[in-house]
C-alpha cells in the first residue's frame, strides 16, 4: 500500500465520520422541530379553550376530550402546570427517555 493509497483511505473516512455527524445533526434537528410542534398543538388548544369558555383548562385531557388534541402519546410526555383559569399554562414537552427540558 503507497501514501496515494493512504491518503485516499484517510480522505473517505473523513467523508464518512463527517457524513455520520450531519445526519446525526439532522436528526436532532427535526426531533427538537417535532418536539415544538406537540407543544405548539398544546398550547394552540389551551389558547382556543380560554377564547370559547373563558378559562383555561386544569389539565391536557380536558383538551384531548373537548378540543381534539391528539399527539404520540407514546413517544411525548406533556407537562401542564395550570395555576390560576385566567393564566396561561406552562407546557413542557419532551420525549419520553430524553428527559425534562
Amino acid at each position: 500500500m503507497n501514501q496515494r493509497d493512504i491518503v485516499k483511505i484517510a480522505a473517505f473516512v473523513a467523508v464518512l465520520i463527517l457524513a455520520v455527524v450531519l445526519i446525526s445533526r439532522i436528526e436532532s434537528a427535526h426531533d427538537r422541530a417535532e418536539t415544538e410542534i406537540v407543544r405548539d398543538a398544546v398550547k394552540n388548544a389551551a389558547l382556543t379553550c380560554y377564547a370559547v369558555e373563558g378559562a383555561y383548562p386544569d389539565d391536557v385531557e380536558y383538551l384531548k376530550d373537548h378540543y381534539q388534541l391528539a399527539y404520540d402519546e407514546e413517544r411525548y410526555f406533556i407537562t401542564y402546570e395550570a395555576f390560576a383559569s385566567n393564566r396561561i399554562p406552562d407546557i413542557w414537552v419532551s420525549e419520553k427517555g430524553a428527559g425534562m427540558p
